[in-house]
């Protein structure tokens, strides 16, 4: 045992070098899509880690295991890439006995699954902002009426574009905060405790919600919702402003207060945690590979004539008609990502009822011109709204999910 514990750092890293080197395609998209992020989160595992108390070989097989069941079950690579990472801390805190609290949070920040689950509130949360401005607004300017994310002041049609509530501001304000707190543990050689930390997390995304609400007034009152210099500009200021200064000043109220503590290593960790960890992970690294049969006209409405239909790709059946745009995909996508990613403007998305089941509608425009989006999940015949309780009909009972998407003009 003795023996194994003085080459724990040698044997770590291999494993981590294999592991990575079987999943490289995961790991450099997951790289692609947030390179500084997770650049950020190592950076800060080596200048902010600290010894603790705490056991966290348990909480981090369990998480690592539940997200690895999910990427077993339904094949979803941002998870696996998210499991990865989960394992990266893991071995490292078992050669250092240190952890990051912060940095941890900032791992979870910018993994893909995040961005994906962010991606899926961005349009509910734009329009709650937008309808609080029309609130707070329409006692001082003339604005006529509200439409989801578009203004209508003097006759003239303002629309907010989907970069008012985005996701880069809110993952910058979160990764200055994480800084902040570092610099403060450095500065102070001591440490916050688990609480202070979540606590000042909630205080940043406030903050970030009052930033982008203020920013969005702003916008309306100097008709500036175009993007151009000055529209960035308010948007850098209104961040500055209302998230930056404010956090700088909150800053002082928490105060670091643990000591760094000095911990014995035992071997035990390995049997219980690290080599069931391995297993789950190699084991999903392979399972991932595999190819996926979706299945995506079995059963189909015959109304859909996929006859007529063409393949985008294994994922993506495309049939257009006189009248509309038809997509059948698998669960995975999101028309509103895929809509805002072809060039369209959410303009509003809500549920409506189609016959007795609930569907979701989306207004969107583009070069003037308004169309009307229709779509909802399919499992067994039944239409679905929410992405939770497919995923976990599929998690759990193996049934095949489709989306289907149904687009015309208004």
């Amino acid at each position: 045992m003795n023996h194994l514990l003085k080459y724990q750092k040698t044997i770590g890293i291999f494993i981590v070098f294999c592991l990575l080197i079987i999943n490289y395609k995961i790991v450099l998209a997951g790289l692609d899509s947030n390179l500084f992020g997770i650049l950020f989160s190592i950076a800060l595992f080596f200048i902010g880690g600290r010894k603790t108390t705490l056991n966290l070989n348990f909480p981090l097989f369990a998480m690592i295991f539940i997200l690895e069941f999910i990427s077993y079950r339904l094949h979803t690579k941002s998870v696996h890439f998210l499991a990865l990472a989960l394992f990266i801390c893991l071995i490292y805190y078992n050669i250092t006995q240190k952890f990051s609290f912060i940095a941890f949070i900032c791992v979870l920040l910018f993994s893909s699954l995040f961005s994906t689950f962010f991606d899926y509130l961005t349009t509910e949360i734009k329009q709650a902002l937008c309808y609080f401005v029309y609130v707070t607004l329409k006692n001082f300017i003339p604005i006529n009426k509200i439409e989801g994310v578009n203004f209508y002041i003097n006759n003239a049609k303002i629309t907010i574009d989907t970069a008012c509530m985005g996701l880069s501001m809110f993952k910058t304000g979160l990764l200055s905060g994480a800084l902040l707190l570092t610099l403060e543990e450095k500065k102070h050689q001591k440490y916050f405790n688990i609480i202070q930390i979540l606590l000042f997390c909630c205080v940043l995304i406030v903050l970030n919600i009052i930033s982008n609400y203020f920013r969005i007034i702003t916008l309306i009152l100097f008709n500036c919702t175009e993007e151009n210099v000055l529209h960035h500009t308010i948007g850098i200021l209104c961040f500055i402003f209302y998230q930056i200064i404010p956090m700088l000043f909150l800053i002082r109220f928490f105060k670091p207060k643990k000591e760094e503590i000095k911990i014995t290593k035992n071997f035990y960790p390995i049997f219980f945690t690290i080599i069931p960890t391995i297993i789950v992970v190699v084991a999903t690294s392979f399972e991932i590979k595999k190819e996926q049969y979706y299945n995506l006209l079995e059963n189909l409405n015959p109304e859909y004539k996929n006859q007529k239909g063409v393949w985008v790709n294994k994922e993506v059946f495309k049939i257009v008609t006189s009248d509309k745009l038809i997509y059948i995909k698998t669960s995975n996508h999101n028309p509103l990502v895929c809509w805002t990613g072809a060039g369209y403007k959410i303009i509003e998305s809500k549920e409506v009822k189609k016959g007795n089941e609930k569907i979701w509608q989306v207004k969107i425009e583009k070069d003037q011109i308004l169309y009307y989006s229709y779509w909802w999940y399919e499992c067994n015949s039944k239409k679905y709204t929410s992405l939770i309780d497919v995923l976990l009909m599929k998690l759990f009972d193996n049934k095949p999910v489709r989306l289907i998407n149904e687009t015309s003009k208004a």
